[in-house]
């Protein structure tokens, strides 16, 4: 029955999605274009027990509506659509299944794995189901003045990393905000992001989202979060306070204020329903057609272009919209900066494959809130056509896994090239320039949250998943890694000066190239997760950052490499073309260590892995700079360029960075080389200088 505080359900209006708190009541939009009846469930604050049925009265095309005079925030609800039960058609309509608003803000219980929430399922699975609690229109936060940082791209350093995983066992964090995001807006957190130097933390997923049965049925969980069912709510397992908007906000200001900016990691391409086995927790039971791509040959099938059981369909408008509203939600009301979209081809997929021209990067592109953050594609996923690295619109950055499997095979000793090396290091040209792009839209790394870390990259050649319960079949078989003699860890003096010697080269590798750098967290001070490339359900001390075992020397490495790029930034912003300007200078010139240019067959030569760049239109240098790179075991002189025209006899280099020299150790040649002089780079080292 009708609780007495509320009066009948007046027919509101369609707009905005979701729960508004407006005046004197609630308005209640939800999207349909295939369900005969929607009504509204009313429930306690606890969300334990269902207090009345109300039929939304009115439908504006597929919007059903309507307005309950007297509700405030703090209501909780759910809706019930009425429709047929044909899966062969493509619909799952089952009204005893209470379904989550796909615009909550905040959702109220926790899911548990029950038959109750199968779709056919005959069972009223109401009284557990997940719930959304009404929140005020405009939510009391008070920003004092903060404004998006809009960093530019030049000065742009990634920093990968997991709210709970990167605080839990910070011994500088109070043990009450370990794990969460106050611990993450910590003095001793940010502390540590400006010893780097770093100026954006790219977070994975923190929107709400649940385990999938197979990985509770083994006492695990989804620790990576890619598993959405909240698409505006943060997730509550990172809150120390039982408020995770507000800290959400909090975290956000203080690092604002610290000069850093916060990228969400969003997963937009498929829901935590899971395939036609899942759970009817939210879309599917609302519109299973108007959500999911269904599979044309049998429409009781879901397309799955993300591996993950179902696909989000971006061809429709209400989809379109949420992610929209996502975006808009996030930036507009929590102030975040940019995302990172996760498997981002789903997004531009439409009736003919991928486009670039799509109707989600039309829409963001004349947005006026969203137009200006940082967007940032994981430019794949198992579709048709699903690589698409270089292929989306310009403004966009994209994950350059070229560069990555580049630089490892040519520093680890596989199949790789000169040519290889000098195209990744200079922008990828071939991917972006030729496409319009500028070279910062492309994000350089070696090493992310998915796969090896950079330690266990040369630590392990095989991958140690078992504690994932797949007999290690998950995670990637080919990681391009090399355990420099001795598979594990290892007390050998040399193999450990080996690692460490590669481990530098590999950072310097990708704060110095041209493009986006991000180095995911811990890699600058060691972090191992013994041998795991694929901890998505370890939420434990294999992916809690170990602070007590941090490399010092290796942070104050990393530190400097950072300061470098920022003084320097040794190739610029605009594409280079080797041809000389005005006084002869190359803007940028590749050479042999003997000096000359290398001739074709150098270039393609798999055996000989060092060379020389000579760049003469640094980003910030005053001067020219020489980059030396050396991935053979045995060092290798190099022939410095002689003095050019016009410049005093006495020009020379200077040493700005040699990776092998770091840390401790004494310099094994003077600082300051004459021009036409030989230079001895080591082994597996990378070297940096500057005109004195």
């Amino acid at each position: 029955m009708t609780p007495p505080a509320f009066a009948a359900l007046q027919p509101g209006r369609p707009w905005p999605m979701g729960a508004t708190a407006n005046g004197d009541g609630v308005n209640f939009a939800v999207a349909s274009a295939h369900a005969e009846a929607m009504t509204l469930c009313l429930f306690d604050e606890t969300g334990s027990t269902e207090l009345a049925r109300l039929p939304l009265p009115a439908r504006s095309g597929d919007v059903w509506h309507g307005w309950l005079p007297g509700a405030r925030p703090g209501l909780v609800y759910g809706f019930r659509a009425h429709g047929p039960w044909q899966p062969a058609a493509g619909h799952r309509f089952n009204d005893q299944k209470l379904l989550l608003d796909p615009w909550a803000r905040e959702i109220v219980g926790r899911h548990e794995w029950r038959p109750e929430h199968t779709g056919a399922d005959p069972r009223d699975n109401g009284a557990h189901a997940l719930k959304a609690r009404v929140v005020p229109a405009a939510e009391a936060f008070d920003w004092a003045g903060d404004q998006p940082l809009r960093t530019p791209l030049a000065d742009t350093v990634l920093y990968e990393l997991h709210v709970k995983g990167f605080t839990r066992q910070h011994p500088g964090v109070p043990e009450a905000l370990r794990g969460t995001y106050a611990g993450l807006a910590s003095d001793a957190a940010i502390a540590h992001f400006q010893r780097l130097g770093i100026t954006a933390v790219s977070l994975l997923p923190v929107h709400q989202h649940i385990d999938e049965e197979r990985l509770v049925a083994m006492g695990l969980s989804n620790y990576w979060g890619y598993n959405t069912i909240g698409f505006f709510a943060p997730e509550p397992g990172y809150a120390a306070t039982g408020d995770a908007r507000r800290e959400f906000r909090q975290m956000v200001q203080r690092l604002h204020a610290a000069g850093i900016e916060v990228i969400l990691d969003v997963v937009f391409n498929h829901s935590a329903e899971t395939d036609e086995h899942g759970p009817t927790l939210s879309f599917r039971g609302l519109d299973n057609a108007g959500w999911y791509r269904l599979r044309q040959e049998s429409r009781a099938l879901y397309e799955n272009d993300t591996g993950c059981g179902n696909t989000l369909d971006i061809r429709q408008p209400r989809v379109l919209q949420l992610v929209l509203d996502s975006l808009r939600y996030w930036v507009g009301e929590m102030h975040v900066d940019g995302f990172r979209f996760d498997l981002a081809p789903v997004l531009g997929r439409g009736h003919q494959g991928f486009d670039r021209h799509g109707a989600f990067f039309m829409a963001l592109r004349q947005d006026p809130l969203l137009q200006g953050v940082k967007l940032i594609a994981e430019p794949w996923d198992i579709g048709p056509g699903g690589y698409q690295l270089g292929q989306f619109p310009a403004g966009w950055l994209e994950w350059n896994d070229k560069f990555r499997d580049t630089m490892r095979a040519f520093w680890l000793g596989h199949p790789a090239h000169r040519g290889d090396f000098a195209r990744r290091l200079a922008g990828s040209a071939d991917l972006f320039h030729q496409r319009g792009r500028a070279p910062g839209e492309g994000v350089n790394y070696v090493v992310s949250h998915d796969g090896f870390t950079l330690r266990d990259l040369l630590t392990y050649e095989q991958r140690r998943n078992q504690a994932n319960g797949e007999d290690n079949r998950d995670g990637h078989g080919h990681n391009l890694g090399w355990n420099c003699g001795h598979e594990g860890e290892t007390d050998d003096a040399a193999v450990q000066t080996t690692r460490a010697r590669l481990a530098r080269a590999l950072l310097a590798t990708v704060l110095l190239s041209q493009g986006t750098p991000m180095i995911a967290a811990g890699d600058e001070l060691g972090h191992t997760q013994d041998g795991n490339n694929n901890p998505y359900c370890q939420d434990n001390a294999t992916t809690w950052i170990d602070w007590a075992a941090a490399d010092e020397a290796l942070i104050d490495f990393t530190a400097r490499l950072i300061r470098l790029r920022r003084e320097r930034l040794p190739l610029g912003e605009r594409w280079y073309s080797g041809f000389p300007d005005a006084e002869g200078l190359p803007d940028l010139a590749w050479f042999s260590p003997e000096g000359p240019a290398l001739t074709a067959a150098q270039w393609h030569d798999g055996d000989a892995r060092a060379l020389g760049a000579f760049i003469g239109s640094p980003g910030r240098a005053t001067g020219p700079l020489l980059l030396l790179i050396n991935a053979q075991a045995d060092e290798v002189p190099f022939l410095l360029p002689a003095v050019e025209a016009g410049e005093p006899s006495a020009a020379a280099w200077q040493l700005r960075l040699n990776t092998a020299e770091w840390p401790g150790t004494q310099p094994a040649q003077a600082a300051t080389v004459p021009a036409g002089a030989w230079y001895t780079v080591p082994a597996r080292s990378l070297v940096l200088l500057g005109r004195a």
